[in-house]
């Protein structure tokens, strides 16, 4: 197991674009700037997605500028009927007019069209996140308000380089443990998301990314012995022997895991079975966990140039997470979700 480098604050990129260190923290110590970035204008990725859970309803929500097209999308979710549907809107040749902020802390996102609208507001202090698709599905309009709050004090944040192209890079942030509140209305229902038991995690990502990747990522929010306890997971692309973005959090305090392995469980004929349970493993022996799915988003886009296979396996996960000083969790069906996203973007 090589030792896991600590980031240190100031600048992200040096003169010439490069990541000037590459390595894990619990907060953005370093500063991003889209305008030091000198890996192309049509290779920059920002994005904000929030998954927001309370019991068997799933919100998803994102925000995306890929340079040289836009993407909004909304999804819904309901675990217990079966019921998914994802609404998606893309445009062309953003090239960073959305005006993403620089920072987590604080600052707003949005996207006002006729046919919908996405905010994305950030005070400092609560995050208010509201919806409006005219057209969901099937002529039925959604509209949802979700207010999160109770940041923990760590978070995890990874600086990753690319060995394919020297000024790459991907500067990532997760917030899990978020709590929520709000409700969505959808089909002439009220889905209520209750502080109590509504929780959320912001995937925060800055970048310049190679053309082709694969990625893993899994995250689950929630309680264990009544203490918030979250999880992120995640391994496949860049170079991440500085680190990896793999830690659990526990009232609130990250605690670092090593590498791990999703155990996809594989067919005859060597295709991943999403839909069987997945054995979850750190090389480090402090975690072990089983998930079982209960849903597969699964979405798969061929536009010659752009290729993407998405595989966001919603589940639940059982088994034990060791802490930094020793301390075995007991984790029982934790709700959220582990994917593969294979991209050519």
């Amino acid at each position: 197991m090589a030792e896991q480098k600590r980031l240190t604050p100031g600048e992200l990129l040096d003169a010439s674009g490069v990541l000037k260190q590459a390595g894990y923290a619990t907060s953005l110590v370093k500063r991003y700037d889209r305008s030091a970035i000198r890996g192309g204008s049509l290779r920059i990725k920002e994005w904000d997605y929030y998954c927001i859970i309370d019991g068997d309803i799933v919100l998803a929500l994102t925000i995306a500028d890929n340079s040289y097209m836009s993407m909004d999308s909304v999804s819904l979710l309901n675990l217990k009927t079966g019921f998914q549907h994802t609404w998606s809107a893309m445009g062309v040749m953003s090239l960073g007019k959305r005006g993403f902020p620089a920072t987590s802390e604080k600052g707003d996102i949005a996207v006002e069209k006729n046919a919908y609208a996405l905010r994305f507001e950030n005070d400092g202090q609560k995050r208010v996140l509201t919806v409006r698709v005219d057209n969901f599905v099937q002529d039925k309009p959604l509209t949802a308000r979700m207010v999160l709050t109770d940041a923990p004090e760590d978070s995890m944040v990874i600086a990753t380089p690319f060995p394919q192209k020297k000024t790459a890079f991907y500067y990532n942030q997760k917030i899990n443990c978020l709590r929520a509140e709000g409700d969505i209305h959808f089909d002439g229902e009220v889905f209520p998301f209750r502080k109590e038991t509504a929780t959320a995690v912001l995937d925060w990502g800055r970048g310049v990314w190679t053309y082709s990747n694969t990625w893993y990522w899994g995250s689950a929010s929630g309680y264990v012995n009544g203490v918030p306890f979250g999880m992120n997971l995640g391994y496949g692309f860049g170079d991440t022997s500085a680190a990896s973005e793999n830690m659990l959090f526990y009232n609130g305090k990250a605690h670092k895991l090593d590498q791990v392995d999703f155990g996809i469980p594989q067919t005859h004929d060597g295709r991943d079975a999403f839909m069987s349970p997945w054995h979850i493993t750190s090389n480090d022996k402090r975690l072990d966990l089983i998930f079982t799915p209960i849903m597969d988003r699964a979405s798969r886009t061929n536009a010659v140039l752009i290729e993407s296979d998405q595989h966001q396996v919603f589940g639940v996960f059982n088994g034990t997470a060791v802490l930094d000083d020793g301390t075995a969790l007991q984790i029982r069906n934790l709700t959220g979700f582990s994917e593969k996203v294979k991209n050519r973007w």
